[in-house]
């Protein structure tokens, strides 16, 4: 796919400034709009020019290699959370947003700004020049155009200023909806997303159901109405998040969205029903150390330096038969070494403060071992730590599962017994495996940018924020079903498993659903939530606050010097 675009493409990006840092463009006068767009096809190859923007590497200060869109999107909107935990620290400039030190001259906080407005201009291109009307496929070329600039200028305001539930009146990012700007200003936060519902309505308009061109690597009109979801959840706006949830379901059954497996899902995502939008990656695509999931993945390649930290693995732990556990997460056994070893989380002490590595230490089992998961199951462990004995208890919560803890270090702390696994720097291997095996590679994927799993959960949040809470557990019983949890780990009014609100229950099941898919800190800030850090990893060891100025991306100096927007509070 977008292969015929390569000549073409690289004169209209010459056009339109691609050299250039800041947002004010001057496209060649010999090279305008009308005579690219003469006909169909002009709007086609800009609109995959689009695409590929996305997914190809391109230098930015000297910077190259691995230096594309779709990776510093992938773990800028994810590193920042609590879902993954850096084995060792590195000079990756991703270092810098997982844990919260970003400077205006970041290569890849610079690098993403600068492709996202490129998209928008190229798509404003299309929009301005291109007539509706004409025929179905270049109604849906425009209504691509009007997508790609609404996601766009989500991602944008959602990483580079404060969430809409801080207030609409707070200053967002440039708003471009013209070619022709020669000013360059910060729009309320308001007025962004006002822009990008008004864009996805006329998408939405201009995409019918059946004029979609290709895979799921173009917008449809359905990933217009559903992206509506999550704008409108982010707006707070919850009434019409069920609207758009009724529309573009259409009266199917939310079942019928979903990958029947989950766990092969996002090496297919290209071709599933349930994608509604992915940055599609040929097998020529594939980048290797570069792309967007080798740092989650050793295996063919990949650096395999960031793993899911302890609060997430013992959420999935609690019912180890959970696809998105057993296929998605592989720990990496040394099957050289026998026995069993108990994984405690370093204590924060004086002397230690950060508290945020493993501890491992040979574990006896009492009793017969049996196996849930990663986790050696014993009625209790021994082991031994600087000459004194310790016991690992295992504890049965809500009669339903389990969990092993042990006092050390003055602490109480909850804990994991496993057979031996390799390590890095005393951080134990769990390879994330949603970011590659596409064509059986390990390291080539097409990243989802939106999925019917998303969409059925923002409905589930409306709906518990609404106080409609029977309504809310029968979609998240939905996700947990196609995960494979049984009958006894689903909820009710009358069964919640130790939960007290219906919204905690509906935030832990997006965070199991959508790990590592860059939908968390904004979940955790959005909802005026602190972001608890306190666990092994080479991340600072601490709690975020949501009002944490750090939380934004600052706006690249390559920006602000010359346009003179104001920067975010804290740069």
């Amino acid at each position: 796919m977008f292969k015929k675009i390569a000549i073409f493409a690289a004169v209209l990006l010459m056009s339109v400034g691609f050299t250039s840092c800041n947002l004010d463009y001057f496209p060649d006068d010999e090279l305008n709009a009308d005579l690219l767009l003469s006909d169909e096809a002009g709007a086609e190859y800009i609109m995959d020019g689009c695409y590929a923007t996305l997914k190809d590497e391109v230098e930015f200060l000297g910077y190259a290699s691995g230096n594309t869109y779709v990776r510093h999107y992938t773990q800028l909107a994810e590193f920042p959370g609590d879902n993954i935990s850096l084995a060792g620290k590195t000079t990756d400039p991703l270092y810098d947003a997982m844990a919260y030190m970003m400077t205006d001259g970041l290569k890849n906080v610079g690098t993403m700004w600068w492709l996202a407005y490129k998209v928008i201009y190229m798509s404003n291109t299309v929009i301005e020049s291109a007539k509706e009307g004409e025929s179905s496929k270049k109604d849906q070329l425009i209504g691509e155009a009007y997508y790609m600039r609404a996601l766009m200028h989500l991602h944008m305001v959602t990483m580079y200023a404060k969430q809409y539930t801080f207030g609409r009146d707070n200053a967002g990012v440039p708003l471009r909806i013209t070619t022709a700007s020669d000013v360059t200003t910060r729009a309320s936060v308001g007025e962004v997303y006002d822009q990008i519902v008004k864009d996805l309505r006329k998408a939405g308009e201009l995409m019918t159901p059946t004029s979609a061109r290709g895979n799921k690597g173009y917008p449809s009109h359905d990933a217009a109405i559903a992206l509506l979801t999550r704008v409108h959840l982010y707006m707070e706006d919850y009434d019409a998040v069920l609207a758009d949830y009724a529309e573009v379901l259409n009266g199917a059954a939310p079942t019928s969205k979903l990958d029947p497996n989950i766990g092969t899902y996002f090496a297919n995502a290209k071709t599933s029903v349930e994608t509604l939008f992915c940055i599609a990656h040929e097998v020529t695509d594939d980048k290797a150390q570069s792309s967007a999931g080798s740092m989650y993945n050793g295996d063919g390649g990949g650096w395999g330096e960031i793993y899911p930290s302890n609060p997430l693995l013992y959420l999935y732990e609690r019912y180890p038969e959970d696809k998105r556990y057993a296929d998605l997460i592989a720990p990496q056994y040394n099957d050289l070494q026998s026995g069993y070893f108990i994984l405690i989380p370093d204590p924060a002490t004086p002397d230690n403060a950060s508290g945020r590595q493993n501890l491992k230490y040979p574990a006896v089992p009492v009793g017969e071992v049996t196996f849930q998961g990663a986790t050696a199951v014993a009625e209790k462990f021994t082991f031994n730590a600087e000459g004194k004995s310790y016991e690992v208890k295992k504890k049965v919560v809500n009669g339903e599962y389990f969990e092993y803890y042990v006092e050390f270090g003055g602490e109480t702390l909850q804990v994991r017994v496993t057979k031996p696994m390799f390590d890095r720097y005393n951080y134990y291997r769990y390879y994330v495996k949603k970011l590659g095996y596409q064509d059986g590679s390990p390291t080539l994927c097409s990243p989802v940018m939106q999925r019917w799993g998303e969409v059925i959960l923002n409905a589930a949040e409306a709906y518990a924020k609404k106080g409609q809470d029977d309504e809310a557990l029968k979609l998240v019983n939905i996700i947990r079903t196609r995960a494979g949890i049984p009958a006894e780990g689903l909820f009710a009014a009358d069964k919640m498993h130790g939960y007290t609100s219906v919204l905690d229950v509906v935030l832990d099941e997006r965070r199991l659903e959508l790990a590592f898919e860059g939908h968390r800190p904004i979940d955790v800030y959005r909802n005026k939530q602190q972001m608890d850090r306190r666990y092994p990893g080479a991340q600072p060891w601490g709690v975020v606050n949501y009002d944490y100025d750090h939380i934004l991306y600052p706006i690249p100096y390559s920006e602000w010097s010359v346009s003179g927007i104001a920067q975010n509070p804290g740069y």
